[in-house]
């Protein structure tokens, strides 16, 4: 089912918002719970109903093509370009390339409201949906935050509101179940910029890995994965600290992911019509998916602000990922001078581009299958998509 009976929709404005979590464990809080659409739950949310398949195809008006390579992992597109902001934003994660599109298509009167997440006044990580209607609500919502974020919550207010014209910002789950109740939302046009997305925590579990990892933990203003196979945090004082991904304390960290994350096949975010991340794009650049037309006119609103370059590859990640899997099985944790030199030699030889990307993508691909296969036997059938199916076929994994 790729789409919900519209004559339901009264019952459904019926019901109150409530606490319940039919996905229960596998809930990654989108918000969809939180508000009279979860009616619709065991439909649209990823983690009982999984459609991706189903969905592109509504979406993009094709299905995802399992002999091109770069479908299989990327998901349908037209194209990808890497790309920064020639004037970045001040106090952007990166230069602002989500920012720059959302007050675009604001001033522009392309929408009347922007979903996006800002953070409470009491904890910058912690997330606080908003529909935002000026550039400045835009701009306080700029910087990652890690944490499950339920940014569906605000769907009750996009329908009271009378909006006709919506730009959402988010990542793949909650956009899977915002496409799956799309027409329930009586839009004339609905916009989706996606972020890629993989690992999330919650607020504590967030803590935790801050305090494991990080030299000062409560000064950490953002932090990244990043294609140097390094963790980057951003510090209170302008400073960044780095460090390599090999010296993670897996042993400590295994369990803090959520574990809707550790059961997700959606890190690209396959549903969005533009996606903006950086792991299939060169060092201190952004990586660019254009997923279909309306994608293509929202990048287009700010082209003449980006320096481009084509997208690139180089490597190969193979090796990598089948040594990665036992270790991480295992919570192997190197002493940090070893994690040092083996990061700077991977960096140096490693896999980059689309090839880190998909290096990546197998990465998390084989832990998460491990996830569901071990935990959750019983919907690994129908919960793992088909790409995913082909990317884990590639390992040998263990039992």
């Amino acid at each position: 089912m790729t789409s919900i009976d519209s004559n339901k929709h009264k019952k459904a404005r019926a019901l109150k918002p409530t606490s319940r979590r039919p996905a229960k464990e596998l809930c990654s809080e989108c918000g969809l719970c939180d508000t009279y659409y979860i009616h619709y739950v065991k439909v649209a949310c990823a983690f009982i109903n999984q459609q991706i398949g189903e969905l592109e195809t509504q979406t993009h008006n094709r299905p995802r093509n399992l002999e091109d390579e770069n479908e299989v992992y990327f998901g349908v597109h037209q194209d990808m370009i890497a790309a920064r902001k020639q004037e970045p934003i001040e106090g952007a994660q990166w230069t602002g390339i989500v920012s720059s599109i959302a007050i675009e298509m604001l001033n522009r009167g392309l929408v009347e409201g922007v979903v996006c997440v800002q953070n409470t006044k009491e904890d910058r990580f912690q997330p606080m949906p908003i529909i935002a209607r000026t550039p400045e609500e835009i701009l306080a919502a700029r910087v990652n935050k890690p944490t499950l974020s339920p940014n569906l919550s605000v769907l009750e207010q996009i329908e009271k509101s009378g909006m006709k014209r919506l730009l959402v910002i988010g990542v793949g789950c909650q956009i899977q179940a915002l496409r799956a109740v799309e027409k329930q939302l009586g839009l004339e046009k609905l916009y989706v910029l996606g972020t890629p997305c993989v690992d999330n925590v919650t607020r504590a579990g967030l803590q935790k890995f801050l305090e494991t990892t990080s030299r000062s933990p409560h000064t950490v203003v953002s932090y990244e994965f990043m294609q140097d196979y390094r963790v980057h945090f951003k510090h209170e004082d302008g400073s960044t600290e780095t460090v390599p991904f090999f010296g993670l304390k897996t042993n400590q960290l295994k369990d803090v992911f959520a574990p809707s994350c550790m059961s997700c096949f959606d890190y690209v975010n396959s549903l969005a019509d533009l996606v903006v991340g950086y792991m299939g794009a060169p060092f201190r650049w952004q990586w660019i998916v254009v997923r279909n037309d309306t994608g293509k006119e929202m990048l287009n609103l700010v082209q003449d602000q980006l320096d481009t370059q084509p997208v690139m590859s180089q490597g190969n990640r193979k090796e990598a990922v089948q040594q990665s899997i036992p270790a991480y099985d295992q919570g192997v944790t190197l002493p940090m001078w070893a994690a040092k030199l083996m990061g700077v030699v991977i960096e140096r030889i490693g896999p980059k581009g689309l090839e880190y990307a998909r290096f990546s993508i197998d990465s998390h691909f084989t832990r998460n299958y491990l996830y569901v296969k071990r935990n959750h036997p019983e919907k690994l059938e129908a919960h793992v998509p088909e790409f995913a199916k082909q990317i884990v076929g590639q390992y040998k994994l263990p039992e």
